[in-house]
């Protein structure tokens, strides 16, 4: 009887969650006749999410359609509207439309997670993200369009909510690309506002000052323990009243994992991941295994978890994608663990800042980081080659190697 495995999502976790059921049912000798794999998903690509804040948005995208062909997995090309456990299907809506019903054995739950928007008056209405690849891509017209206007303050500034890793990239980057599309000469203001005491609140002391060294060298402002209070069209309005004249605010605020985590019977947390075994599957529905942004997993014996970031994503999808096929299989699953834990932050065209283990020890700062960040960006996240050893050999190392 053939047996299926159904992937939801093609992005780090779920391509490497594909792969990882494909080279164990390869190991094992079983056909893809007996043992099918189906990734679901609205195309056979993948978005490079951690580039979204750079130039040209529309260019970070992955095709998947070779490598799934090499190693022999299946593309279902559609969004995944419900999932019920009970009866072990899922709705798939298509392009057209219209809907169908998909049944599987085992399900890896790999939706990924969309940007936090908090009811702030004006945000939706006024406000840019850019955590999606049509988001990255709306952002990139409108400060080309910021050309065609006048010179005025509201067209030379942007706000940033949020001093997160994502807040400070876009920061940043900002300076280089408003100077290309506005010119030279254009009095450019970039300022990042966060309700912590301090920038890239999550990552500790050590960093902090050579963060804060680059964005005073870059002219990035900024504006701490305070909110934005709420937008409109001419700029926005922060918690202590200040008011700053903007054309554009980029909003990077925190993540929420797919709200299809919502539609099990499993405990999530404050951030919707769903709460998993130390091998993946969900306690409630043992036929489903949860990974990437939508499950929270322990990563080591310290009690750390994994964060939302694609260096987390493609282990896990390993990890979940070996066991839903090792769990039809009969073969034993394995443990999700990731001990190391690194960081690289971008920041801005010459510098950027890696560190080591959960208290972000500084490891290189300034062109040296810099380097070891374009590498990560421009080929270490990149698929695999679309030949079945290599794509093999991939999965084997996101799983066994630690950076």
């Amino acid at each position: 009887m053939s047996r299926n495995i159904v992937i939801i999502g093609s992005g780090f976790a779920g391509m490497m969650a594909a792969l990882g059921a494909s080279r164990l049912r390869h190991e094992k000798g079983v056909s893809p006749d007996e043992l099918a794999i189906t990734v679901v998903s609205p195309a056979p690509e993948m978005v490079i999410r951690p580039r979204l804040y750079e130039r040209n948005p529309e260019q970070m995208v992955a095709p998947l359609a070779e490598l799934f062909a090499a190693t022999d997995i299946d593309h279902r090309q559609g969004s995944v509207e419900t999932i019920d456990s009970a009866a072990s299907t899922i709705t798939v809506v298509g392009a057209d439309g219209a809907s169908a019903t998909l049944p599987y054995d085992r399900l890896v739950l790999a939706a990924g997670s969309d940007g936090f928007a908090p009811p702030i008056p004006g945000l939706a209405e006024f406000g840019f993200a850019a955590t999606q690849l049509d988001e990255a891509v709306a952002l990139d017209r409108h400060l080309h369009a910021l050309a065609e206007k006048p010179a005025s303050a509201a067209r030379n500034t942007v706000v940033v909510g949020g001093a997160g890793f994502t807040g400070l990239e876009f920061a940043t980057e900002m300076p280089g690309r408003l100077s290309e599309i506005l010119g030279e000469n254009a009095d450019i203001r970039v300022i990042i506002v966060d309700r912590s005491e301090h920038v890239a609140p999550a990552m500790g002391a050590e960093p902090r000052p050579f963060i804060e060294e680059r964005l005073r060298a870059l002219g990035v402002e900024t504006r701490l323990n305070v909110g934005i209070a709420a937008l409109d069209e001419g700029g926005v309005t922060l918690g202590d009243g200040e008011r700053i004249e903007t054309s554009t605010v980029i909003w990077s605020g925190g993540m929420r994992a797919s709200p299809l985590t919502a539609q099990l019977p499993a405990e999530r947390d404050n951030l919707g991941r769903i709460v998993v075994e130390p091998d993946l599957h969900v306690p409630e529905a043992p036929h489903i295994f949860a990974t990437g942004d939508t499950a929270r997993a322990r990563t080591d014996a310290a009690g750390n978890y994994a964060a939302m970031s694609c260096q987390h994503a493609r282990r896990l999808g390993a990890f979940a994608g070996h066991n839903a096929a090792a769990d039809l299989l009969g073969e034993p699953t394995l443990p999700y663990d990731q001990p190391v834990y690194v960081t690289c932050l971008d920041l801005g065209p010459d510098a950027a800042i890696f560190t080591r283990g959960w208290d972000s020890q500084v490891q290189i700062t300034g062109a040296q980081a810099k380097a070891v960040k374009k590498e990560i960006n421009e080929i270490w996240i990149y698929p695999p080659a679309a030949e079945r050893t290599a794509a093999y050999e991939n999965v084997l190392a996101a799983r066994t190697i630690d950076f």
